[in-house]
């Protein structure tokens, strides 16, 4: 285990203060913790660091952390893990100190305890050793033998979990993905609600082991015990390198569905829906005989793009829709779309209840996970669209309810909080969320037609009448109140609004000429 590895733990939070690439390279060979000013003769050569800086103080700071960063140096420490509780900062004498003698330096927030980090490293330090060749197994022989051949048959990972434990009494354990979702858990264990697993995944309580496998930011796997220390760090890598094996060929399986789901994206996105295209699409992704579908799009933020990574997300999104069945593929505009379908039965009036009736619980379900999603990615933003339910009678509408998805993405990407990120189409009520789903040339025309007069009206004087427009429809066309909002007299106001009226050929006292410039001005 390398410096670095620490920075990629997302559960330690961990932040680099100063470092070179090559001191960040260097092998992790233990751990010490000390609050001592001079702490060398307890030290090892290739060990981490970690101090709470009790010793530091301001008097006499630069000679303290001098003396203490050059013991390091000197005892062949590959890094200081600073903590920030203390202080509530790490101070720059030490981040100078380290500079000048050349020691890695890393602030570990007050959330992180010491033990975690302990935790981390030696857990992957045993995972490191296990990869060797070696005839020599924490797991008793027939325990492994037996996962072994469950693995084979393609046990579930509920399964594999209860197998590998019961030989240690059954403790409380869970797999979780990144944003929460319980993949699996062992014997009677309470399942955790998603915010609580991912406040779980995130804090220092228990022992968290990722397993080793190609997820993203958002589906990867982390089995998490509740309790410390009820299971040797050995026997916890191994098992977690079984599931490992198990989340790579559900990975393929996976994989192998993709040209299905592309192929049905591919016929739903057509404007000339075949429809026996599309329902041998739908048959080869599993999804047809159901009575309702409903389209659904997200987009990550700031670049609204999906790529793998976006299909992720809403794919470990509708995994916390429960006993849903999907598909998720790439559209033709690049984001995330899925093809949702309703377990629900019955007559043609009740299967249209229920599939309204279904798509606003899903609709309500995917606002609550949502910051869960995003929490996995900090900064990211996260925005899902989804169509009206669409009648299995009319498969081919599938591309309207596609259409409507979009419009409903469009708005929820435009709309100023606190609107929802998840939006139906039914929820945009509005002339702003409406006019988001209208392709961006087509927004740029109609407000060039519009106002194109008032921003050709002169240097100042365009802004100017821009501005007053805005402020006049603002105020329900009142003059008294624009006057009061501009800091002019009200005959300024009449006198610019008549200017407004002449160039754009608009009177503001009809309503329909009120909404064209209203909307105009939106499609800025």
């Amino acid at each position: 285990m390398h410096v670095d590895h620490l920075l990629h733990l997302d559960r330690l939070d961990l932040s680099l203060v100063w470092g070179e690439e090559t001191l960040l390279g260097q092998e992790i060979a233990g751990v010490t913790a000390t609050d001592l000013e001079d702490p060398a003769r307890f030290l090892q050569p290739g060990e981490v660091v970690l101090s709470g800086l009790v010793w530091w103080t301001r008097d006499g700071a630069a000679a303290k952390t001098d003396r203490f960063v050059s013991a390091l140096r000197q005892a062949g420490a590959v890094a200081l893990l600073a903590g920030e509780e203390t202080h509530g900062h790490v101070p720059g004498e030490l981040a100078a100190a380290c500079r000048r003698h050349r020691v890695a330096l890393i602030a570990v927030p007050p959330h992180t305890s010491f033990r975690a980090i302990t935790e981390a490293v030696y857990l992957r330090q045993w995972g490191e050793l296990s990869r060797h060749p070696s005839d020599h197994h924490a797991l008793p022989e027939n325990v492994r033998l037996d996962l072994g051949r469950a693995l084979e048959r393609g046990a579930t990972a509920g399964e594999l979990l209860d197998r590998a434990f019961a030989h240690l009494g059954t403790p409380a354990c869970h797999l979780l993905t990144a944003a929460g979702r319980t993949v699996a858990r062992t014997g009677d264990t309470t399942r955790l609600p998603a915010k609580s697993a991912r406040e779980a995944l995130a804090g220092a309580l228990g022992t968290t082991l990722r397993i080793e496998a190609e997820g993203t930011d958002f589906d990867t796997w982390y089995l998490h015990l509740p309790e410390e220390g009820l299971v040797p760090p050995r026997v916890l890598q191994e098992i977690a390198e079984l599931l490992g094996r198990h989340r790579r060929r559900e990975d393929r399986s996976r994989a192998e569905r993709g040209p299905a789901a592309a192929r049905l994206m591919e016929a739903i996105c057509s404007p000339r829906v075949d429809p026996g295209r599309l329902q041998r699409a739908l048959a080869s992704c599993g999804l047809d005989g159901r009575p309702s579908y409903t389209v659904v799009t997200a987009a990550l933020e700031p670049d609204g793009k999906a790529g793998a990574d976006g299909v992720a997300a809403l794919t470990e999104a509708l995994g916390h829709l429960p006993s849903a069945t999907f598909t998720v593929a790439l559209g033709d505009d690049d984001t995330a779309t899925a093809v949702l379908a309703s377990a629900d039965g019955g007559t043609h009036t009740a299967t249209a209840a229920a599939g309204t009736a279904a798509a606003a619980r899903t609709a309500e379900r995917l606002r609550e996970v949502a910051h869960l999603i995003q929490s996995c990615r900090p900064g990211s933003t996260w925005h899902v669209g989804l169509s009206e339910p669409i009648e299995a009678t009319d498969a081919t509408a599938l591309h309207t309810g596609l259409v409507q998805a979009r419009h409903a993405l469009a708005g929820a990407r435009t709309a100023a909080p606190p609107s929802p990120q998840v939006a139906r189409v039914r929820d945009l009520d509005g002339l702003e969320m409406l006019l988001a789903g209208v392709p961006a040339s087509v927004r740029e025309v109609f407000r060039e037609t519009v106002l194109g007069p008032l921003t050709r009206a002169g240097r100042g004087s365009g802004a100017m009448l821009m501005e007053t427009l805005e402020v006049f429809l603002a105020h329900d066309c009142s003059w008294t109140r624009t006057a009061e909002a501009l800091h002019v007299h009200v005959n300024t106001v009449h006198y610019r609004v008549e200017r407004i009226e002449t160039l754009t050929g608009r009177d503001l006292s009809r309503l329909d000429d009120r909404v064209d410039l209203r909307a105009a001005l939106l499609c800025r």
